[in-house]
């Protein structure tokens, strides 16, 4: 009898198509969602309401964070940034998410298309506390598909 567990969401990947193998553990991945946009139709005659229609779909932006493992130069994703936010050279690039099971499977697949930095951050420098220093990542991108194997 197969048993059938909740999914849990720790276990995953981060995927760059930049070339070569890039430095991409996280230890959090946000902003997987779309939603419609919405136009109101009003119809000649009916004034007890308006039609509301799906327009296009938007998505939000994507939002990686992962502790600081080494210089800002010596990471491929960090150089990546560097490059547009210094050079203002953008090179869109495709990523791919995977949802893992305890075999290291993918369970869920999201391919995201077309993703560039929108915004690079480093967490707080304090003295006070004993915390690992964390860099975001916030890409913004065209469309994603969601797969399932």
């Amino acid at each position: 009898m197969t048993e059938f567990y909740q999914t849990v969401g720790f276990h995953f990947e981060v995927v760059f198509n930049l070339g070569s193998k890039v430095d991409a553990r996280f230890q959090a991945v946000s902003g997987l969602e779309v939603s419609f946009d919405t136009e109101t139709f009003k119809e000649g005659g009916e004034n007890r309401f308006e039609h509301v229609i799906p327009a296009r779909r938007k998505y939000n932006d994507l939002v990686l964070k992962r502790g600081v493992l080494s210089p800002a130069g010596a990471s491929e994703l960090s150089k990546w940034c560097k490059e547009a936010f210094d050079n203002y050279k953008f090179q869109p690039i495709d990523i791919s998410i995977h949802l893992l099971n305890d075999q290291h499977e993918a369970l869920y697949k999201w391919d995201i298309n077309h993703a560039w930095p929108k915004a690079w951050k480093t967490g707080e420098l304090n003295a006070e506390k004993s915390e690992v220093l964390i860099e975001t990542f916030e890409l913004s991108y065209n469309f994603f598909t969601f797969k399932t194997p």
